[in-house]
């Protein structure tokens, strides 16, 4: 008994000592380097900005009810809308003895004085009951430029009194939507963020990405198919979650039919590619409408014979690049021609 109060102890004063050094380095770290507010969206007075995260294009997540998950572990589809664009990410620590909700009312005033349109709030566990720590981590998993301190690691460790909204401003220059998450954290491990009101505001400014990829000519296509069987086409342009090619695609369009025009015996599969970013059911899917697309205007604006061609959909299973950033999630989102 005498020894195992010992352990008992030794654990005890490990656990305090590793406590009090983790709070008195986090205590001692000042804002993030280089991070700044959103112009638009001023912080809660007072509030310290402990993480931050700025992406020129990347794919934000705004939930539209309350998110339950399936089977696979994934979020339903149904209750999420994604939005692309500029992408800016901030973190605060509210000031001591603030509310959940007197920050959240706060924000929620700021954005309705500034002609920002709500889609979905929700306030409470009951109401939020979808807002616990494993539904934090699988919509807004940290990233790496964001945990760039201590605090921002453990800001939302036991997240209670959770507030959320989801909002819009059209404005001339592009859509701006909005991710507001705020709730209190009741965890005791952390002394820095016990009881202190944390604030999650990601921030979509609509913006066209860059097309730098180059269009593929049918000369490189035939080399390629001819070497490998198959070509990957990333001048092929769907808006988020639809199947409709954008204008932008004619000039890719074009060099696919040039090829079978100059190739009359060759037959293709069209093959779409999704990232891993939603359910695997529902990438599987799109991705098969959107190669029908891609066929479905080789013959009629080519005039391509319809037994040439067959739309294939492989979703997210056979991806070129990690799907851990948009860097690689860009790469995997592409249509390949491939010899039949």
């Amino acid at each position: 008994m005498f020894q195992a109060d010992m352990v008992l102890r030794r654990c005890r004063t490990v656990f305090l000592a590793a406590t009090l050094l983790w709070s008195a380095d986090a205590a001692s770290q000042p804002e993030v380097a280089g991070a700044k507010d959103f112009p638009l969206i001023k912080r809660y007075e007072g509030s310290r900005l402990i993480g931050y995260d700025s992406r020129s294009f990347d794919t934000v997540k705004l939930l539209l009810g309350k998110l339950k998950l399936g089977d696979n572990g994934q979020p339903a589809v149904d209750a999420v809308r994604e939005v692309e664009g500029r992408h800016t990410r901030l973190l605060y620590l509210a000031p001591p003895e603030r509310s959940a909700l007197e920050v959240f009312r706060n924000y929620e005033a700021d954005l309705a004085a500034k002609g920002f349109a709500v889609l979905y709030k929700c306030s409470g566990e009951e109401a939020c009951e979808s807002f616990g720590a494993e539904i934090y981590r699988i919509l807004y998993p940290p990233t790496g430029a964001l945990q760039n301190n201590e605090l921002s690691k453990v800001a939302f460790n036991v997240p209670a009194e959770p507030h959320y909204l989801a909002a819009t401003l059209a404005r001339p220059e592009g859509q701006v939507s909005v991710s507001l998450y705020v709730a209190v954290d009741r965890g005791n491990a952390f002394p820095e963020t016990k009881d202190r009101v944390a604030v999650l505001l990601d921030v979509v400014e609509d913006k066209p990405m860059e097309a730098k990829m180059v269009t593929v000519d049918a000369a490189t296509m035939a080399k390629d198919i001819a070497a490998t069987g198959r070509v990957a086409l990333y001048g092929l342009y769907f808006d988020t979650d639809k199947a409709e090619l954008k204008q932008e695609s004619a000039p890719s369009l074009a060099e696919i039919g040039k090829l079978l025009k100059a190739q009359p015996d060759l037959k293709v599969y069209i093959v779409g590619h999704t990232d891993n970013v939603g359910i695997f059911d529902y990438n599987m899917s799109l991705s098969q409408r959107r190669a029908k697309s891609v066929v479905d205007q080789l013959i009629q604006s080519y005039g391509i014979a319809p037994e040439r061609l067959k739309p294939a959909g492989a979703g997210m299973i056979a991806p070129v690049a990690s799907n851990d950033d948009e860097a690689g999630r860009s790469k995997n989102r592409r249509v390949e021609v491939v010899k039949q």
